[in-house]
Order: structure tokens, then sequence, then C-alpha cells
């Protein structure tokens, strides 16, 4: 498993991409699916930056593991801040115009269009949200 701790700040984003594209690149990861894994893996990380924590500063740990036979990847985000469940937000009626359409929810909705898997948990103080793409 490799682990990246840092402030959830979004000056930390960039460090964020380059630490999952090195793990990407490392392990023969599709194109395709990296790059579906580095919009969704920005869609979270700068929510987490921008709302988890409304009070001040805090941190992000970003997990990931991948399997021997390289057959998926697993990338887990996890914040202390307060507890939110962007999976209970009901989808973005796409069929609306921009105009027409309320701000917000798009991003995970594209999230959860493009990973395999998506999962939501909150555990000793920690909201967990996990991604699985396979290839």
């Amino acid at each position: 498993m490799y682990e990246l701790n840092l402030d959830a700040t979004i000056e930390n984003l960039d460090p964020v991409i380059a630490f999952l594209d090195d793990i990407m690149e490392q392990h023969d990861v599709p194109m395709k699916a990296k790059i579906q894994l580095d919009v969704a893996a920005e869609e979270i990380y700068v929510n987490i930056a921008h709302y988890a924590y409304p009070k001040g500063p805090g941190t992000a740990r970003i997990e990931v593991e991948l399997p021997e036979d390289n057959s998926q990847i697993l990338i887990r985000f996890i914040d202390k801040g307060q507890p939110y469940n962007p999976l209970e937000k009901a989808d973005p009626d796409i069929t609306l115009s921009a105009e027409e359409r309320p701000i917000g929810g798009l991003g995970i909705y594209m999230v959860k269009k493009s990973m395999d898997d998506v999962s939501y948990a909150y555990e000793d103080g920690c909201n967990i949200l996990t991604i699985v793409k396979c290839f």
C-alpha cells in the first residue's frame, strides 16, 4: 500500500496528482483509466480542501492499493473533517441546460459514472471515500 499525508489545501492538489500518477506509471495503469482516475482524484481532493474543514485547516490522507495482478486500483481519500457523504447527494439532471441546472453535484456524478465502485464510510472520526477502477 502507498500512502500520502498532507495538509488539505488547494495548493497541495499538484502533489496529490503527482503521487497518484507516479504509482500508476509504476504499475502500467492504462492511459484511459489514468485520465479517469486523475479527474476523479482532483474532484474528490478539491472537495476535501474546500469543504471538509470549515473552521480551519486540516489534513488529508490518500491510500492506494493495487493487487498483484494489476487488474484494478483502489484509492482511499481520508479526512477528519465534518462528516459528509457525497454519495447521498442526488444525481444532477443532465438533461437540463447548464443555465437551468442547479450548481453542484456534477463532479461527484462524474466520479460515480467513471469508476467501477465508489463507497463512503465514516469511521473513527474520519470520512473515507473509496474509488475503485478496474482495467
